[in-house]
Protein backbone atom coordinates (compact mmCIF):
# COMPACT_ATOMS: atom_id res chain seq x y z
CA UNK A 1 0.00 0.00 0.00
CA UNK A 2 2.64 2.15 0.99
CA UNK A 3 5.32 0.74 -1.05
CA UNK A 4 5.45 3.61 -3.40
CA UNK A 5 7.45 5.61 -0.59
CA UNK A 6 11.34 6.63 -1.38
CA UNK A 7 13.31 4.13 0.70
CA UNK A 8 14.89 6.35 3.41
CA UNK A 9 11.15 7.24 4.05
CA UNK A 10 9.58 3.74 3.89
CA UNK A 11 12.60 2.32 6.66
CA UNK A 12 11.71 5.15 9.10
CA UNK A 13 8.29 4.94 9.14
CA UNK A 14 8.42 0.93 8.69
CA UNK A 15 10.80 1.63 12.37
CA UNK A 16 8.40 3.68 14.02
CA UNK A 17 6.04 1.32 13.30
CA UNK A 18 7.86 -1.66 14.91
CA UNK A 19 8.77 0.30 17.56
CA UNK A 20 4.76 1.57 18.65
CA UNK A 21 4.35 -2.49 18.10
CA UNK A 22 6.79 -3.36 20.50
CA UNK A 23 5.98 -1.09 22.94
CA UNK A 24 2.09 -1.32 22.92
CA UNK A 25 2.47 -5.24 23.92
CA UNK A 26 5.45 -4.66 26.02
CA UNK A 27 3.27 -3.17 28.77
CA UNK A 28 0.82 -5.78 28.90
CA UNK A 29 3.57 -8.84 28.65
CA UNK A 30 5.00 -7.14 31.05
CA UNK A 31 1.69 -7.09 33.85
CA UNK A 32 1.02 -10.29 33.12
CA UNK A 33 4.45 -11.77 33.68
CA UNK A 34 4.54 -10.26 36.84
CA UNK A 35 0.95 -11.48 37.91
CA UNK A 36 2.47 -14.59 36.71
CA UNK A 37 5.24 -14.77 39.17
CA UNK A 38 3.21 -13.50 42.46
CA UNK A 39 0.79 -16.53 42.00
CA UNK A 40 3.13 -19.77 41.89
CA UNK A 41 0.01 -22.08 41.54
CA UNK A 42 0.92 -24.61 37.96
CA UNK A 43 -2.56 -23.87 36.67
CA UNK A 44 -2.16 -20.43 37.26
CA UNK A 45 0.92 -20.38 35.53
CA UNK A 46 0.00 -22.29 32.76
CA UNK A 47 -2.69 -20.03 31.81
CA UNK A 48 -0.35 -16.94 31.98
CA UNK A 49 1.83 -18.51 29.90
CA UNK A 50 -0.61 -18.78 27.00
CA UNK A 51 -1.70 -15.32 27.59
CA UNK A 52 1.66 -14.08 27.45
CA UNK A 53 2.43 -16.02 24.14
CA UNK A 54 -0.40 -15.50 22.31
CA UNK A 55 -0.15 -11.28 23.08
CA UNK A 56 3.68 -12.38 21.51
CA UNK A 57 2.13 -14.12 18.89
CA UNK A 58 -0.05 -10.90 18.09
CA UNK A 59 2.67 -8.59 18.23
CA UNK A 60 4.26 -10.58 15.14
CA UNK A 61 1.29 -10.87 13.52
CA UNK A 62 0.97 -7.23 13.23
CA UNK A 63 4.74 -6.57 12.28
CA UNK A 64 3.76 -9.09 9.54
CA UNK A 65 1.24 -6.26 8.84
CA UNK A 66 4.19 -4.14 8.88
CA UNK A 67 5.99 -5.96 6.32
CA UNK A 68 3.63 -5.84 3.58
CA UNK A 69 2.52 -2.40 4.30
CA UNK A 70 5.69 -1.06 3.67
CA UNK A 71 7.66 -3.69 1.20
CA UNK A 72 7.53 -5.60 -1.82
CA UNK A 73 9.24 -8.46 0.10
CA UNK A 74 8.40 -12.23 -1.42
CA UNK A 75 9.23 -15.25 0.86
CA UNK A 76 8.86 -18.57 -0.75
CA UNK A 77 8.93 -21.38 1.84
CA UNK A 78 8.58 -24.84 1.49
CA UNK A 79 7.63 -27.42 4.28
CA UNK A 80 5.02 -26.13 5.87
CA UNK A 81 2.22 -28.41 5.02
CA UNK A 82 3.03 -30.89 8.62
CA UNK A 83 3.52 -28.65 10.89
CA UNK A 84 1.44 -29.00 13.95
CA UNK A 85 0.45 -26.30 16.65
CA UNK A 86 0.29 -28.50 19.18
CA UNK A 87 3.88 -30.22 18.89
CA UNK A 88 7.42 -29.89 20.76
CA UNK A 89 10.11 -28.86 18.36
CA UNK A 90 13.72 -27.98 18.23
CA UNK A 91 14.22 -25.75 15.30
CA UNK A 92 17.54 -25.11 13.62
CA UNK A 93 18.81 -22.49 11.12
CA UNK A 94 21.67 -21.13 9.39
CA UNK A 95 22.38 -17.76 10.51
CA UNK A 96 23.21 -14.22 7.95
CA UNK A 97 21.62 -11.67 9.67
CA UNK A 98 19.43 -10.31 12.19
CA UNK A 99 16.24 -10.52 9.42
CA UNK A 100 16.63 -14.07 9.78
CA UNK A 101 14.96 -13.80 12.93
CA UNK A 102 11.83 -11.49 11.18
CA UNK A 103 11.21 -14.40 8.77
CA UNK A 104 11.80 -17.39 11.11
CA UNK A 105 8.93 -15.39 13.07
CA UNK A 106 6.18 -14.51 10.12
CA UNK A 107 7.20 -18.21 8.10
CA UNK A 108 6.35 -20.03 11.29
CA UNK A 109 3.62 -18.12 13.45
CA UNK A 110 0.65 -19.85 13.59
CA UNK A 111 2.29 -23.26 12.32
CA UNK A 112 4.05 -24.13 15.18
CA UNK A 113 4.13 -23.18 18.88
CA UNK A 114 5.54 -19.48 19.70
CA UNK A 115 9.70 -19.56 19.16
CA UNK A 116 11.54 -19.34 22.39
CA UNK A 117 15.10 -18.57 21.30
CA UNK A 118 18.15 -18.94 23.38
CA UNK A 119 19.74 -15.49 23.76
CA UNK A 120 22.86 -14.62 25.47
CA UNK A 121 23.08 -13.52 28.98
CA UNK A 122 24.22 -10.21 28.20
CA UNK A 123 20.85 -9.95 26.11
CA UNK A 124 18.84 -9.18 28.99
CA UNK A 125 20.01 -5.46 29.46
CA UNK A 126 18.62 -4.34 25.48
CA UNK A 127 16.07 -1.90 26.07
CA UNK A 128 12.76 -3.03 25.84
CA UNK A 129 13.16 -6.07 24.68
CA UNK A 130 15.28 -7.87 27.22
CA UNK A 131 12.65 -7.31 29.75
CA UNK A 132 10.01 -8.81 27.19
CA UNK A 133 12.28 -11.47 26.47
CA UNK A 134 12.54 -12.55 29.95
CA UNK A 135 8.87 -12.00 30.53
CA UNK A 136 8.33 -14.70 27.33
CA UNK A 137 10.22 -17.33 29.28
CA UNK A 138 13.05 -16.92 27.10
CA UNK A 139 16.25 -18.96 28.08
CA UNK A 140 19.36 -16.84 28.99
CA UNK A 141 22.61 -18.50 28.75
CA UNK A 142 26.14 -17.82 30.15
CA UNK A 143 27.87 -20.00 28.18
CA UNK A 144 31.73 -20.68 29.12
CA UNK A 145 34.44 -21.80 26.91
CA UNK A 146 36.65 -24.61 27.53
CA UNK A 147 40.06 -22.57 28.52
CA UNK A 148 37.58 -20.49 30.90
CA UNK A 149 36.48 -24.15 32.55
CA UNK A 150 40.17 -25.72 32.40
CA UNK A 151 40.65 -22.34 34.76
CA UNK A 152 37.66 -22.70 36.81
CA UNK A 153 36.70 -26.42 36.82
CA UNK A 154 34.22 -25.60 39.90
CA UNK A 155 31.74 -24.66 36.88
CA UNK A 156 32.08 -28.01 34.20
CA UNK A 157 28.40 -28.72 33.57
CA UNK A 158 27.17 -25.14 34.37
CA UNK A 159 25.82 -24.58 30.76
CA UNK A 160 24.04 -28.04 31.24
CA UNK A 161 22.44 -27.12 34.24
CA UNK A 162 21.33 -23.96 32.82
CA UNK A 163 20.12 -25.74 30.11
CA UNK A 164 18.21 -28.00 31.98
CA UNK A 165 16.71 -24.92 34.18
CA UNK A 166 15.43 -23.33 31.14
CA UNK A 167 13.71 -26.21 29.58
CA UNK A 168 11.77 -27.00 32.44
CA UNK A 169 9.80 -24.12 31.88
CA UNK A 170 8.72 -25.58 28.68
CA UNK A 171 7.80 -29.16 29.67
CA UNK A 172 3.65 -28.31 30.78
CA UNK A 173 3.12 -26.85 27.42
CA UNK A 174 4.35 -27.34 23.75
CA UNK A 175 6.97 -24.87 22.69
CA UNK A 176 9.31 -24.48 19.86
CA UNK A 177 12.91 -24.62 21.16
CA UNK A 178 15.59 -22.36 18.26
CA UNK A 179 19.36 -22.30 17.89
CA UNK A 180 21.60 -21.13 14.96
CA UNK A 181 23.66 -23.52 15.94
CA UNK A 182 26.56 -21.34 14.10
CA UNK A 183 26.83 -19.40 16.94
CA UNK A 184 27.09 -16.19 14.86
CA UNK A 185 25.91 -14.94 11.97
CA UNK A 186 28.02 -15.75 8.82
CA UNK A 187 30.48 -13.60 7.13
CA UNK A 188 33.04 -13.89 4.76
CA UNK A 189 36.03 -13.29 7.11
CA UNK A 190 34.28 -15.45 9.43
CA UNK A 191 33.97 -18.16 7.04
CA UNK A 192 37.86 -18.05 6.18
CA UNK A 193 39.32 -17.37 9.86
CA UNK A 194 37.04 -20.87 10.75
CA UNK A 195 38.45 -22.50 7.44
CA UNK A 196 34.72 -23.92 7.86
CA UNK A 197 34.40 -26.96 4.82
CA UNK A 198 31.26 -25.82 3.88
CA UNK A 199 30.62 -23.40 1.38
CA UNK A 200 27.87 -21.36 2.30
CA UNK A 201 28.13 -22.21 6.09
CA UNK A 202 30.42 -21.75 9.28
CA UNK A 203 31.10 -24.67 11.42
CA UNK A 204 28.19 -26.10 13.34
CA UNK A 205 27.99 -25.73 17.47
CA UNK A 206 26.22 -28.97 18.30
CA UNK A 207 26.81 -28.49 22.01
CA UNK A 208 24.02 -26.15 22.58
CA UNK A 209 20.93 -28.26 21.35
CA UNK A 210 23.30 -31.29 22.05
CA UNK A 211 22.42 -30.01 25.95
CA UNK A 212 19.08 -28.98 25.04
CA UNK A 213 18.74 -33.13 23.91
CA UNK A 214 19.88 -34.31 27.17
CA UNK A 215 17.52 -32.10 29.23
CA UNK A 216 13.91 -32.25 27.37
CA UNK A 217 14.68 -34.96 24.06
CA UNK A 218 11.96 -36.82 25.22
CA UNK A 219 9.68 -34.76 24.68
CA UNK A 220 10.70 -32.84 21.91
CA UNK A 221 8.47 -34.57 18.91
CA UNK A 222 10.63 -33.15 15.87
CA UNK A 223 13.29 -31.15 14.60
CA UNK A 224 12.50 -28.48 12.21
CA UNK A 225 15.89 -27.76 9.78
CA UNK A 226 14.93 -24.25 7.99
CA UNK A 227 17.32 -23.53 5.45
CA UNK A 228 17.41 -19.51 4.49
CA UNK A 229 18.69 -18.06 1.39
CA UNK A 230 18.97 -14.23 0.23
CA UNK A 231 19.08 -14.11 -3.69
CA UNK A 232 20.23 -10.98 -4.25
CA UNK A 233 22.56 -9.94 -1.14
CA UNK A 234 22.67 -10.52 3.08
CA UNK A 235 20.54 -8.02 3.63
CA UNK A 236 21.11 -5.79 7.04
CA UNK A 237 17.77 -5.01 8.97
CA UNK A 238 17.99 -1.48 7.51
CA UNK A 239 17.58 -3.13 3.78
CA UNK A 240 14.79 -4.92 4.99
CA UNK A 241 13.08 -1.59 6.64
CA UNK A 242 13.32 0.07 3.14
CA UNK A 243 11.98 -2.61 1.20
CA UNK A 244 15.70 -3.30 -0.43
CA UNK A 245 14.85 -7.19 -0.08
CA UNK A 246 12.80 -8.27 -2.74
CA UNK A 247 12.83 -12.22 -2.20
CA UNK A 248 13.26 -14.64 0.13
CA UNK A 249 13.59 -18.40 0.10
CA UNK A 250 12.70 -20.40 3.27
CA UNK A 251 12.99 -23.89 2.85
CA UNK A 252 11.93 -25.86 6.04
CA UNK A 253 12.64 -30.39 6.97
CA UNK A 254 10.98 -32.17 9.39
CA UNK A 255 13.19 -34.57 10.91
CA UNK A 256 11.99 -37.28 13.79
CA UNK A 257 13.66 -37.50 16.89
CA UNK A 258 14.28 -40.79 17.48
CA UNK A 259 15.84 -42.39 20.35
CA UNK A 260 19.22 -42.25 19.30
CA UNK A 261 19.34 -38.40 19.55
CA UNK A 262 18.34 -38.35 22.71
CA UNK A 263 21.63 -38.87 25.63
CA UNK A 264 23.42 -37.16 28.08
CA UNK A 265 26.02 -34.88 26.12
CA UNK A 266 27.78 -34.03 28.56
CA UNK A 267 28.53 -37.23 29.79
CA UNK A 268 28.43 -39.97 27.59
CA UNK A 269 31.07 -39.71 24.75
CA UNK A 270 29.96 -42.10 22.23
CA UNK A 271 26.65 -40.12 21.80
CA UNK A 272 28.43 -36.73 22.06
CA UNK A 273 30.46 -38.53 19.00
CA UNK A 274 27.19 -39.80 16.87
CA UNK A 275 25.06 -36.30 17.73
CA UNK A 276 28.28 -34.32 16.39
CA UNK A 277 28.26 -36.66 12.85
CA UNK A 278 24.51 -36.25 12.72
CA UNK A 279 24.91 -32.48 13.19
CA UNK A 280 27.28 -32.51 10.31
CA UNK A 281 25.53 -34.41 8.11
CA UNK A 282 22.81 -31.81 8.20
CA UNK A 283 25.55 -28.77 7.48
CA UNK A 284 26.29 -30.80 4.40
CA UNK A 285 23.25 -30.97 3.58
CA UNK A 286 22.53 -27.77 3.58
CA UNK A 287 25.44 -26.57 2.35
CA UNK A 288 24.40 -28.34 -0.84
CA UNK A 289 20.48 -26.63 -0.68
CA UNK A 290 22.30 -23.42 -0.10
CA UNK A 291 24.39 -24.65 -3.89
CA UNK A 292 21.37 -25.66 -5.37
CA UNK A 293 19.43 -22.15 -4.37
CA UNK A 294 22.03 -19.94 -5.64
CA UNK A 295 22.89 -21.88 -8.69
CA UNK A 296 18.67 -21.47 -9.45
CA UNK A 297 19.21 -17.19 -9.05
CA UNK A 298 22.55 -17.46 -11.24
Amino acid sequence: MLRFLPAPITGLLSFLFYVINTLFWLVPIVIFSLLKALVPVAGWQKLFSYLLDRMASNWVAINTVNQKLFTKTKIIVSGLEKLEIKQWYLVIANHQSWVDILVLQRVLRGKVPFLKFFLKKELIYVPFLGIAWWALDFPFMKRYSQSYVKKNPHLKGKDLETTRKACEKFKHKPVSVMSFIEGTRFTSEKHQKQGSPFQHLLKPKAGGIGFVMSAMGEQLNKVLDVTIYYPEKTPTFIDFLCGRVHTIEVDIEIKDVDQQLVGDYMNDRSYKIYFQKWVNTLWEAKDQKLARLQKKYQ
